[in-house]
């Protein structure tokens, strides 16, 4: 058990180097898209995102969704997913927990 722990010692500053290594490019990259893809949206943004939210109504209410392409419904379905998921993280932050309210 000892000799586990010394060998866990001596190869940890070489598994903090590789690992710092590994993860600094992609850090990069992850802070690249995060600045274009995580800013509030622009008020020259706010009306077409309006408009697009009157046409998927009007989607909806004519069933002209049901002539998209199969990639078209699954990029909706994965937007739709995505905005769910962060409505459900907002409610666990909200609360406290994952488990229900304190009533």
């Amino acid at each position: 058990m000892a000799q586990m722990i010394r060998n866990a010692i001596e190869k940890a500053p070489a598994l903090v180097s590789a690992a710092a290594t590994y993860s600094k490019p992609r850090l990069a990259t992850f802070w690249q898209y995060a600045k274009v893809e995580l800013v509030p949206p622009t008020p020259a943004e706010i009306p077409k995102a309006i408009e697009n939210l009157k046409k998927i109504i009007t989607s909806a209410r004519t069933g002209s969704f049901k002539n998209l392409t199969v990639k078209e419904a699954l990029l909706n379905s994965l937007v739709a997913t995505e905005v769910c998921m962060w409505f459900y993280v907002g409610e666990i932050i909200g609360k406290g927990g994952i488990i229900g309210y304190n009533v």
